[in-house]
């Protein structure tokens, strides 16, 4: 298939890219290459993607209306995983424009995009901060959302309703992925593991919030991949059995589909920094701070639906998965 593939330089749009390249499929990735973290980092990722000859890259920005009009024109994709966003909790508190711009105004393009030109089926990321102050562990994709803690949150929620209504006015197949603390090789620089990971090395204190009481439900890239390519080759259609008198939120009479992709396995976040002592032979020098504005103490996925569509269940353990992480973090650091 001819897929487009959006923040295509960043850490799980690079490895869901090299996954459809490797199976034979055109893709066609798109990045805005900005500087939230090291471009230098981005740049690298796209490395990976050059020697594959059915790859090509546009440099754009998709809250540009015009740019994004004129890819969909020229590429004509068959499928589309939109994981270009705006990330981070914390920084939504900070810069809140950055959030519009691409989560709200660029997704919007996206589905434009789509609609204008016979796209099969949208899969997009949304993110288990959806779940926001709900508390009924674990969280499944059939509970009430309407109740976000940060406005990156809320930005993802709104994905999900903007992606709803194009299913049903233009029978548009979408499908909404929840991403649980996605970890391992190429990762982010402003997530836990990574922040953690360069501060012992250096010999650097971590900031530990909440006190250590965070339990999150982290998820192993490559499981991450795995179920994001099964979603794509899984064309969502209208549930029969959707009722208007009982709404339910995980589905729809359009072709509309949202799934968790978790570990199902909370983990400590005392439990993690252990593991990565372990996996770097040094001890972590503690900073214990209170929760953040906008976090949550705990995330747990709920992960049935997932399951009984598509076959796959994430089943890397933190054991096997923060050794692969530091692994490549000293060689690509060469620390």
């Amino acid at each position: 298939m001819k897929v487009l593939v959006t923040g295509a330089a960043g850490f799980i749009g690079m490895h869901v890219a090299k996954r459809l390249l490797e199976r034979g499929d055109e893709v066609i990735g798109v990045d805005n290459l900005n500087d939230y973290y090291d471009p230098r980092l981005k740049l690298a990722r796209l490395e990976q993607l050059k020697p594959f000859p059915g790859f090509k890259f546009h440099r754009l920005d998709i809250s540009d209306h015009m740019a994004v009009e004129d890819l969909f024109a020229q590429e004509r994709p068959q499928r589309v995983v939109n994981l270009a966003a705006q990330p981070g909790v914390r920084y939504s508190l900070k810069n809140p424009h950055a959030y519009i711009q691409t989560n709200l105004v660029g997704f919007g393009n996206i589905l434009e995009g789509c609609r204008h030109n016979g796209v099969e089926h949208l899969v997009y990321a949304s993110s288990s901060s959806v779940y926001g102050a709900n508390t009924h562990m674990p969280f499944s994709v059939h509970d009430n959302v309407d109740h976000p803690v940060s406005l990156y949150a809320a930005t993802k929620k709104a994905n999900e309703l903007m992606a709803h209504t194009y299913s049903h006015l233009y029978s548009l197949p979408t499908t909404g992925l929840r991403f649980f603390t996605v970890y391992g090789p190429w990762g982010r620089p402003d997530m836990a593991l990574f922040k953690f990971t360069r501060a012992i090395l250096e010999g650097q204190p971590i900031e530990v919030y909440n006190h250590g009481q965070m339990r999150r439900d982290f998820t192993y890239v490559d499981d991450i991949v795995e179920g994001v390519i099964r979603v794509i080759d899984r064309v969502p259609a209208s549930d029969p059995n959707w009722r208007g008198d009982k709404p339910d939120p995980g589905s729809s009479r359009a072709p509309y589909r949202i799934y968790n992709i978790g570990n199902h396995n909370p983990v400590e976040l005392l439990h993690l920094i252990g593991v990565l002592e372990r996996a770097l032979g040094r001890r972590a020098e503690q900073r214990l701070l209170p929760m953040q504005p906008g976090d949550v103490p705990a995330t747990f996925a709920d992960i049935d639906d997932l399951s009984r569509d598509t076959g796959f269940r994430p089943t890397t353990r933190i054991e096997e998965g923060v050794p692969r992480f530091v692994e490549w973090y000293r060689e690509y650091y060469k620390v």
